[in-house]
């Protein structure tokens, strides 16, 4: 494939290099903060919560922050 591109008046146009794609399911999923981390909700909060603790229902209110490997690993793709 050439990277070079002819336009309407005839001029050679250079044409950008391809992009890589968005992981959509990915983008759904996490969210990006301004100083970089990536947030996602905690699952398991929707129902059947009474049997679980106070604690354990309260917590899952917060959402997660994904560690610094995690976050380099999937920062291509988001």
């Amino acid at each position: 494939m050439d990277d070079v591109s002819t336009s309407k008046e005839g001029r050679k146009i250079k044409m950008a290099k391809s992009k890589q794609k968005t992981h959509k399911s990915s983008a759904k999923v996490f969210k990006k903060k301004k100083n970089g981390e990536l947030t996602y909700m905690k699952s398991g909060s929707n129902h059947k919560t009474g049997k679980d603790t106070a604690k354990e229902v309260r917590q899952r209110r917060n959402k997660g922050v994904l560690s610094k490997g995690d976050r380099n690993r999937l920062k291509s793709v988001i």
